[in-house]
């Protein structure tokens, strides 16, 4: 089922999230509520806090479908990096609950990261390319950190205001941003139960 996204500012987003411990039914549907979500918006990566689930999980594909290359989801619970390169990258980022802010941001070429899957099986693994900018953006929304907070205090308030805008505008008219759940007053469907 996709679910509404969040958009910043909204509190949800600014908190830790709370490490998996009961896995099995649950996390699967919450997965496939995730990717389905994010491949609707569509995005490369979506965390549980986005669409207001303050769990430790996380979905991304950065498969290229365009380059003949299948798609290939993913779903990590608990995560956590546990090797970062010395090497860094720079790539432009975007995320679904800042629509269409896109800014150039530097992390860690390659990472290695340590998490659980749907039915709690552990895994590790090397993201390196954009792989490794999604994990890590999308690591941070579990720790309560957005991309824009890589940059200058300025720039992320203009951008800040920029979202409360867009927020206004969509409570008036939710076709300009139909993943959101901007339409609901004070941002949160009431009819949704998290």
């Amino acid at each position: 089922m996709r679910r509404p996204i969040l958009i910043h500012p909204d509190p949800r987003l600014r908190k830790v999230c709370a490490p998996v411990t009961e896995f099995g039914a649950k996390t699967r549907a919450l997965a496939k509520d995730l990717l389905t979500t994010m491949y609707d918006a569509p995005g490369l990566g979506l965390a549980a806090p986005q669409i207001g689930v303050l769990d430790r999980v996380l979905v991304m594909d950065c498969a290229k479908e365009d380059d003949g290359e299948a798609p290939k989801p993913i779903c990590l619970i608990n995560p956590e990096v546990v090797e970062r390169a010395d090497e860094m990258n720079e790539r432009e980022e975007g995320c679904l609950s800042l629509p269409k802010v896109f800014m150039q941001i530097e992390r860690p070429a390659a990472v290695r990261v340590r998490w659980q899957d749907p039915d709690g099986e552990s895994h590790e693994r090397d993201f390196e390319g954009l792989w490794a900018t999604c994990v890590q953006h999308e690591i941070d929304h579990l720790d309560g950190k957005l991309f824009v907070d890589y940059i200058s205090a300025t720039r992320r308030a203009m951008i800040t205001q920029k979202m409360k805008r867009l927020k206004r505008d969509i409570a008036k008219d939710p076709a300009l941003y139909p993943y959101s759940d901007g339409a609901f007053p004070g941002g949160a469907d009431p009819r949704r139960a998290d």
